[in-house]
């Protein structure tokens, strides 16, 4: 891709995550999760369809012929035979964040050149380390917890108890989060959303240092994405329930304990991701309403150019 059409693609893709923003805001706090997945779904998928690009979806809602109709793996989405990319979306990073009403909840988008972001197939579930570009180089993910939180506070020049990971509230968890308090660190628990906390650990002023944990294996590509573009590090292992998932592994040649970085995750040399509120977060704000326009927030990051651009859109009320 020419900077130019990395830059007018990457404006395009700061639409498809506003509108599925819009469409999954207005059902904030009704407690309908389907319809908070579907509208978001719909509208993302609509705005895909019109941008002049050929893109094939790699990270989407699941495979052909499950519940909701669009984005499913292998779609193919866009208005035109170039360029050819790879596409990675969420929706709604926190679903039932935002049907219930509670802050984190993001949409996201991301994609790049054709053949070079990772695809889990079944696998559901990583084992992740994430930290922003200050720790990057310093973070094993075979060492213990303490070991980990020792590196990052030193990379970062700070105590292990300035230091702050996200950690999903999970049962599963519990060894993890007994382990970061025996170190001294602090910890902020979310319910979902961990892609946004990903994001967070490479961007300024956030106060997250570290997301750890084990989560979903599609938000573990789209984490790369970002991370990728800001500089941070992401490092992944699988986390594998049955042979099915097994299998799948043997056959893309992934052993069971590989580590895989960000750049195992995404490859692309022009990647773009971009994340749109949907609830209020630590970094991104929701999308908010008035008698006179709609306000949306969003983050746009480049590989290609190391550019991280924040965009604040006003959208007029009409009459």
């Amino acid at each position: 891709m020419s900077e130019l059409v990395g830059r007018t693609i990457a404006l395009e893709l700061v639409r498809v995550t506003e509108a599925a923003a819009l469409a999954a805001s207005r059902w904030t706090g009704r407690g309908d999760k389907e319809s908070v997945e579907r509208v978001a779904t719909s509208a993302m998928h609509t705005m895909l369809q019109r941008i002049a690009m050929k893109g094939t979806v790699v990270i989407g809602r699941g495979n052909k012929g499950e519940k909701i109709p669009w984005l499913y793996v292998g779609e193919q989405v866009g208005a035109a035979e170039r360029p050819a990319l790879d596409v990675a979306v969420e929706p709604v990073d926190g679903i039932r964040l935002t049907a219930e009403g509670w802050p984190g909840a993001v949409s996201l988008a991301a994609w790049a050149e054709q053949g070079t972001l990772f695809n889990p197939g079944p696998l559901r579930y990583m084992e992740k380390l994430a930290v922003g570009p200050e720790a990057r180089d310093v973070v094993d993910l075979n060492a213990p917890v303490a070991e980990n939180l020792s590196r990052i506070a030193q990379a970062k020049r700070c105590a292990v108890s300035d230091l702050t990971i996200m950690v999903l509230d999970r049962p599963r968890h519990i060894p993890l989060i007994a382990e970061a308090r025996a170190a001294g660190a602090r910890i902020r628990l979310i319910r979902d959303g961990d892609v946004a906390a990903a994001l967070y650990t490479a961007l300024p002023n956030s106060g997250i240092d570290v997301l750890m944990g084990i989560g979903g294996a599609r938000e573990a590509v789209l984490s790369a994405c970002a991370l990728c573009c800001l500089g941070g590090e992401i490092l992944c292992r699988p986390y594998v329930r049955d042979d099915v998932e097994r299998q799948y592994l043997e056959r893309i040649q992934v052993a069971e304990d590989q580590v895989l970085s960000s750049v195992d995750l995404a490859r692309g040399e022009d990647i773009v991701f971009v994340a749109t509120g949907v609830t209020d977060g630590e970094i991104l704000k929701g999308v908010k309403y008035s008698s006179t326009c709609t306000q949306l927030h969003s983050v746009v990051a480049c590989s290609a150019t190391k550019t991280l651009r924040t965009i604040y859109t006003t959208i007029q009320a009409v009459g």
